[in-house]
């Protein structure tokens, strides 16, 4: 898993009994219900596209692909909200998604390559 930002870091280090229940009770929502890693990924992505915190959109956009959630599927959960929540809404949300899309795409490239030499 990736590297937490280094606010919650920090957080997570000064008020270790906190962080610690807020973990525990992240794992307990995730496994109080019947949707599998890769829809709960996806929900809590569309939920931070609503919000419209960028952080936790390309959190979970990562979160979603490490679920086997794809593109594809990614890009459709942002379509989604046209209608509800707006045409720039949804573009700011396109372009923070395409940023971790790009970027995984990237790393699997020089994966490649590394692989091949």
């Amino acid at each position: 898993m990736a590297q937490l930002p280094k606010a919650y870091e920090h957080f997570k280090r000064n008020y270790p009994e906190v962080w610690q229940a807020y973990d525990r009770l992240g794992a307990a929502v995730h496994d109080s219900g019947p949707l599998d890693k890769k829809n709960r990924e996806l929900l809590k992505l569309a939920m931070a596209i609503g919000a419209r915190l960028e952080g936790a959109v390309h959190s979970h956009t990562r979160r979603a692909l490490e679920a086997g959630a794809t593109a594809q599927e990614i890009c459709h959960v942002v379509l989604l909200g046209l209608t509800t929540l707006g045409f720039p809404h949804t573009i700011a949300a396109l372009t923070w998604v395409k940023d971790d899309l790009q970027d995984r795409k990237h790393r699997k490239k020089k994966s490649r390559i590394a692989a091949a030499s």
